[in-house]
């Protein structure tokens, strides 16, 4: 299912914004908004849960939630710029609440928090809405009515979820609440884990339209909420039913997942779908909240350079002379053209004197402000050229490939991770060997597409990828082993910060981290230290505000903001 975009539901679900600064506006229709009645039916009811899959990608005009790219469904700023996967990169006066992020500088008051918020519970918001619509239709089939209740199910969780990540202490929604100044001291973790239980029951092995929630996608998403609460034995039962089903397998190359060929295919477990040239009058359905993060300058995207990998990640791709991972010792000197290196390495990151796709080898030129933000571009979530919009701003940079939310390499990785925390540390190995094996099978090639990794015609790199052949019998390496994976293979993805908060060691890597930059990147010296406090973003200031109730804020802040 490429994301369809009905223009009427901008009208019809903008009642989904949870806070407003009048109460009023909760409880009557806006003008020119379609009401229940109009949609108590199958289409309308459907065209309901198209509205609430819209929000995937965190854009959506029509509600003015502030700037686009803080509300990225990617979490490319909150997941990546935090950790240590990326800069912020561009130039230093552009998006300056990015730097404020990036360097350790938060307050409550950042718009940008506030953005999220609002674009995360938008999505909730418009879920609730399908599910309060299909119980008012009497004659909805009884398969329908299941399926849809399922999926609007998922997509809650998620948006709830997302939130989790994000602060924690959050309020959680159903389609029963009336009054939405609701308190978030109660753990949400259940309610999340009870909606995913939910989902599981309802719906299908498979959807006729690609995109939608699935059971296999339900379960693996549940693994991953239950891995956040430590319940790693539930995790593991739950991801083994998702290999055990044998719906999913890793795609033969890397590089598959993020290309308009193979984005759909066995790997895929569940995504923000993304089209372009479908209708749109400005591409809005082309990624178009990860726009900003293309080359820029002398590169045919033109702007705007933001999201650059940081040195450390691509020191992290260096491999030793078995193609294994150096662990402590990967960011001790930087990469050159004569270090081995992971081919994955050139799929993530646009290098210089490297084909970037088939849009022509990187060079310096493309980088806006190289003595700022680095050398490095991003480049996993980049189309090929002839794949871009025509139309809209800059139309060039906004594509169609979709943004894996749980692709099967995650699960894999996963699945891991629990065999490791529960003592089997044997089948841990192999899970990671299986993702080592097809890092090897390709790397690109010197037209942009994929070839062999050792084609001579690749003539900027020496890549290596080799697999772990002893057995695990220490559990902190087979741990340190399967992070290091996770890192690689999921870099850019948005995972990377959330996780060092889940293992409970971003104090310590974050801070190692920001010494060690500060001596290639002169403004990373201006970070602040990871505190205790770091392990939540601050809830915004303004949504603690619009929550109280007599004078009393139902939202508390977190520690320490």
């Amino acid at each position: 299912m490429k994301k369809y975009i009905v223009q009427i539901l901008a009208a019809v679900l903008c009642i989904a914004v949870l806070y407003s600064c009048s109460e009023d506006f909760l409880n009557a229709p806006p003008q020119g908004a379609l009401d229940e009645g109009t949609l108590a039916n199958e289409g309308g009811v459907e065209a309901s849960l198209i509205s609430a899959y819209s929000m995937l990608d965190g854009w959506g005009e029509q509600w003015g939630a502030g700037p686009t790219w803080p509300t990225a469904g990617s979490n490319w700023v909150w997941g990546s710029v935090a950790s240590d996967d990326a800069y912020k990169g561009s130039e230093p006066g552009d998006q300056g609440e990015i730097s404020q992020v990036e360097l350790f500088q938060w307050t409550p008051g950042n718009t940008y928090f506030d953005a999220k918020f609002k674009a995360l519970y938008e999505g909730v918001a418009r879920s609730n809405a399908t599910l309060k619509l299909k119980g008012n239709i009497k004659d909805l089939p009884s398969d329908v009515a299941t399926r849809i209740e399922g999926e609007a199910q998922f997509l809650r969780a998620h948006y709830h979820f997302d939130a989790y990540k994000m602060w924690k202490n959050i309020p959680y929604y159903t389609e029963e609440d009336t009054d939405f100044r609701k308190p978030n001291t109660a753990d949400a973790i259940p309610l999340i884990i009870a909606d995913f239980e939910a989902a599981i029951s309802k719906l299908p092995v498979d959807q006729a339209e690609l995109g939608r929630a699935t059971k296999g996608a339900a379960q693996a998403y549940l693994a991953k909420v239950q891995m956040f609460a430590g319940d790693f034995a539930s995790a593991k039962s739950n991801l083994q039913a998702v290999v055990n089903s044998g719906k999913y397998a890793l795609s033969p190359c890397f590089h598959d997942m993020f290309s308009t060929a193979g984005e759909s295919g066995s790997e895929m477990v569940f995504s923000i779908q993304s089209s372009v040239n479908d209708g749109t009058s400005e591409g809005q359905n082309g990624n178009f909240a990860d726009r900003l993060n293309f080359p820029h300058g002398g590169s045919p995207f033109g702007c705007c350079g933001f999201h650059q990998p940081s040195q450390n990640l691509v020191n992290a791709h260096k491999v030793d002379a078995n193609g294994l991972p150096m662990f402590g010792t990967f960011n001790d000197s930087d990469v050159t053209i004569d270090t081995p290196v992971d081919p994955r390495l050139d799929w993530t990151v646009g290098r210089d004197d490297v084909p970037y796709l088939n849009w022509g080898v990187h060079t310096p030129e493309w980088i806006r402000s190289r003595e700022w933000a680095g050398p490095f571009s991003p480049k996993k979530f980049s189309h090929a050229d002839g794949e871009q919009s025509s139309v809209g701003w800059a139309n060039i940079q906004l594509g169609p490939i979709n943004m894996p939310i749980i692709r099967y390499s995650d699960v894999l990785l996963m699945l891991a991770e629990c065999e490791v925390e529960t003592g089997n540390l044997e089948a841990a190995r192999a899970l990671v060997n299986q993702i080592r094996e097809r890092a090897g099978n390709c790397a690109q090639g010197p037209d942009g597409g994929a070839t062999a990794i050792d084609d001579a015609g690749i003539t900027w790199a020496t890549y290596a990828v080799g697999t772990y052949d002893d057995a695990w019998t220490d559990a902190g390496a087979a741990r340190a082993a399967v992070r290091m994976e996770r890192r690689i293979e999921l870099a850019l993805e948005g995972h990377r910060f959330f996780d060092l908060r889940r293992w409970g060691v971003a104090k310590q890597v974050l801070n190692d981290y920001h010494a060690a930059e500060a001596t290639r990147r002169s403004y990373i010296s201006a970070a602040s230290p990871y505190e205790d406090r770091h392990d939540l973003y601050p809830l915004p200031s303004v949504q603690i505000e619009l929550s109280k109730v007599n004078g009393d804020a139902q939202i508390v802040q977190n520690p320490g903001w």
